[in-house]
């Protein structure tokens, strides 16, 4: 398999520390505030590296941390803490804020078929953890306390750039926005590993410390937690791009200096989901989630097929007429696929199905080429195999793709209400003798394959 390295800048063939077995951490989310579908995204990226690499036979260990204390809302170590800033803003607890919305996050994570890593760690379950690698960097003489704080000294090392590949002069105060003076700071480059009451004194956070009454730093909280679980040798690491800096070029820089050799092999990126005016983020007003696109109507799986039509690393625009045909596109798929009936005289041959398998792997295996993948599939719905290769191979596809190809739709509460609704407003427009409303209507529900049909008895609908 080939990935592209953000360390290296460029496709390198995978090989993990232990053979066979791969260590995996996602930077998880900053518990303050719902997660766009900018960042779900990033978390459909995740899931299908981590089900090819399971797909091709790996034994996958993955860790995925929540950041529920000191992700302040600068990446300079300035302005407040998003978690207690959001509980400001609602007038409840921060662990009132973070259990709120890691219960939304789950939720659309889950509708998106995406698998659950085998640890979730919150980041406030690992204060001793960070506590003692903060005490060694200090001990190694990478860190220093000045005002309360303990900062990690930048200065110290040659390569601190490596995984951004700048040069510091474009790093530094007034050059790049979000960087701020702080005359604690030996060099702006350096960044917080603990603060204490003399930086923030309304916490609502704090431990005890040897620095003082504080909490760590954004950055050092993953290293704890990555190091707690997955040793000192990490195979992946991922993010958004908007991770690489300054994020994970420190979690390098403090993992190194603690541990003191190269800490993790492959560095995994995905690009930005754009608007139409420009990156989705939270600071924009309303969030488009993948539970608001549910309330819309959308399959959340829509998304997913959009996503996975296109390349992780590529910015994709996000438009609902993007989406729209993303979702027409998907429904076909699902007719074509749940359409097939096993038959029983019918034999899956190994040597048939083969060359499908081949090409599958080796276009997740070409750094995810999942639009390839999705070529291959319909490449196997065109192909004169027969009904139970053709099954056999779209639900051994669909263990990465995971778009629920072969499930057999269910109506739940939410979508016959939804059915029932429309077809009371199009009984009304039919009233009215209002007939392009209720052909709209019944367009609008094709589209979502709901097939309604006209009886003496009333209208009767069957999903499809």
């Amino acid at each position: 398999m080939k990935i592209y390295n953000t360390l290296t800048r460029k496709i390198e063939e995978f090989i993990p520390n232990e053979e066979g077995k791969v260590k995996f951490y996602t930077c998880g989310p900053t518990v303050y505030h719902f997660q766009h579908i900018g960042n779900m995204r990033n978390y459909i990226g995740h899931d299908i590296l981590d089900k090819t690499l399971r797909y091709l036979g790996y034994d996958v260990y993955r860790v995925m941390n929540i950041t529920d204390v000191g992700h302040l809302t600068s990446d300079s170590d300035s302005g407040d803490d998003k978690m207690v800033k959001s509980a400001k803003d609602q007038n409840k607890t921060v662990m009132d804020i973070a259990k709120f919305y890691t219960k939304q996050f789950f939720d659309d994570f889950k509708m998106l078929n995406n698998k659950v890593p085998e640890v979730i760690a919150p980041a406030t379950d690992y204060i001793e953890d960070y506590i003692k690698i903060i005490q060694k960097i200090l001990e190694n003489g990478y860190a220093y306390i000045e005002g309360g704080n303990v900062y990690f000294d930048t200065s110290k090392l040659d390569d601190y750039y490596k995984l951004t590949n700048h040069k510091e002069d474009e790093m530094v105060v007034g050059i790049r926005e979000g960087v701020e003076y702080d005359k604690n700071k030996h060099n702006q480059a350096d960044f917080v590993l603990w603060f204490t009451k003399s930086k923030f004194e309304d916490q609502e956070l704090k431990w005890e410390s040897p620095w003082g009454y504080g909490y760590p730093g954004w950055h050092i909280e993953c290293t704890g937690i990555n190091i707690h679980y997955c040793g000192e040798y990490l195979d992946i690491h991922g993010g958004g791009i908007d991770n690489i800096f300054p994020h994970h070029t420190n979690e390098i820089a403090q993992s190194e200096a603690y541990l003191g050799h190269k800490w993790c092999n492959y560095w995994f990126h995905n690009e930005h989901l754009m608007d139409e005016s420009g990156k989705m983020s939270k600071s924009k007003g309303a969030i488009l989630t993948v539970s608001v696109l549910k309330e819309k109507g959308y399959n959340p799986l829509s998304f997913r097929y959009m996503c996975l039509a296109s390349h992780y690393r590529k910015q994709l625009v996000f438009n609902y007429e993007s989406l729209d045909n993303a979702s027409i596109s998907y429904e076909k798929l699902l007719n074509k696929t749940r359409s097939l009936k096993e038959n029983k005289n019918d034999k899956v041959n190994k040597e048939n199905i083969k060359q499908y398998q081949d090409k599958f792997k080796e276009a997740l295996e070409n750094d995810l080429n999942t639009s390839l993948a999705l070529t291959t599939l319909y490449d196997v719905l065109k192909s004169n195999l027969n009904n139970n290769e053709k099954l056999y191979l779209i639900k051994d596809f669909d263990k990465v793709l995971s778009l629920d190809l072969l499930k057999e739709n269910e109506i739940d509460d939410e979508l016959k209400k939804y059915i029932e609704t429309k077809i009371e407003e199009r009984n009304n427009a039919k009233k009215d003798k209002n007939f392009e409303l209720a052909d709209k209507i019944r367009e609008e529900l094709l589209k979502k394959n709901i097939i309604i049909k006209d009886t003496r008895e009333g209208t009767k609908y069957e999903v499809k």
